[in-house]
């Protein structure tokens, strides 16, 4: 990274570096304004301008924009998938996600990873001059493991006989890494296992992950994260595992003339507005809310736990295009029922059956919860 720094000197020869990333810049807030302090467990995102001095491509610019997020404060792998399905939730709603493809690799441990790079740095100076390598040796000296996914073809061609990193993980991280891939496999998430996928900074630790796509030439990665669980403490901040990634705004707006058409012809809208007039129903009408999304994630539901009025909130659902109403009423819960009701015009075939679904769905929810 040191080589894309952003670096000058100001009118008062103040050397000045732009941030070149995010997430230690996240970390140092957290720090700073003790938001640790108060909870180790913290879910984060930003959005901003990042700057990297290196050569302008197709994807590629020395200003661009990224969105990162954040989970602090849990070293169980459920959070590796937590942010991954994060990302297929967003490529879900772009309608993008059958252009990108997921790819996954475990890196190890820090330690771990310099006892390989040793390995890796005897190996590539043995061999430079059989693959007319010479001009590498200053990238084999700071950092040997950034060769993995060099684009250079000679590179590529020697890295096939240099030693593995998965080889040299320890049992720890080799488990950590299949019980992602499991994660992944109950829910169907298609993912490609890529041994030479690494991060280029040095703090990264076991799961990283990339999301391609093939439209976006050489340039091609939209989304990049991975586990950092040493980088807080390191920073001076408390012992606090964590993982992150980035979103590429730049490139993600490459994509768009693949789903220009989508985004035109595109309406927001809800699947379920969940409506009470007594505020004694809210804390039931967001656990109604949270059990319809753990089975149904993709639906959108909308609860308002501030308006009361009845009038009013059938007037919001109406303007935001809503598929159903879930209305609860003090009669019919004494009743143990709720009011269903469809309020969406569409009327073909297809919609019928999505729409007679989801209310199965609803009713088996409802029938569960009070039962």
């Amino acid at each position: 990274m040191s080589k894309e720094m952003y670096s000058f000197y100001d009118r008062n020869k103040k050397k000045i570096s732009l941030r070149p990333e995010g997430t230690v810049s996240c970390i140092r807030a957290c720090i700073q304004h003790h938001i640790f302090n108060k909870s180790l467990f913290q879910k984060l995102w930003y959005y901003g301008p990042m700057f990297r001095y290196e050569r302008p491509q197709k994807g590629r610019f020395r200003q661009f924009y990224q969105l990162g997020i954040e989970i602090f404060g849990t070293s169980n792998p459920i959070s590796d998938f937590d942010i991954i399905l994060l990302t297929i939730k967003i490529w879900n709603s772009l309608g993008i996600l059958k252009d990108l493809t997921l790819e996954i690799n475990s890196i190890g441990s820090i330690a771990v990873r310099n006892s390989y790079s040793i390995d890796l740095q005897k190996f590539c100076k043995k061999y430079l001059n059989k693959y007319h390598l010479d001009g590498i040796n200053e990238s084999i000296i700071k950092n040997p493991i950034r060769l993995l996914d060099s684009k250079d073809p000679n590179i590529k061609l020697m890295m096939l006989h240099a030693p593995k990193l998965k080889n040299y993980l320890e049992i720890s991280s080799i488990l950590r890494f299949k019980k992602l891939r499991s994660y992944l496999d109950q829910k169907n998430i298609s993912y490609i296992i890529n041994d030479r996928l690494v991060r280029g900074l040095d703090y990264y630790n076991d799961t990283v992950f990339e999301w391609k796509s093939p439209k976006l030439g050489t340039q091609n990665t939209i989304c990049a994260g991975g586990r950092y669980d040493l980088l807080v403490k390191n920073l001076g901040g408390p012992n606090n595992s964590a993982i992150g990634c980035a979103i590429g705004i730049d490139r993600l707006f490459l994509l768009k003339n693949t789903f220009q058409k989508k985004l035109e012809n595109y309406k927001d809208y809800t699947d379920i507005h969940i409506i009470f007039v007594d505020k004694l129903y809210a804390i039931f009408a967001l656990d109604i809310a949270e059990r319809l999304n753990f089975i149904w994630p993709q639906l959108k539901i909308y609860t308002n736990i501030t308006q009361f009025n009845l009038s009013n909130q059938i007037k919001y659902a109406i303007q935001n295009h809503t598929k159903f109403l879930l209305i609860l009423d003090s009669y019919f819960l004494g009743l143990n029922k709720m009011i269903v009701k469809n309020i969406s015009k569409k009327n073909n075939i297809k919609n019928i059956f999505i729409e007679f679904f989801k209310i199965l769905v609803f009713f088996i929810i409802l029938y569960n919860y009070f039962y």
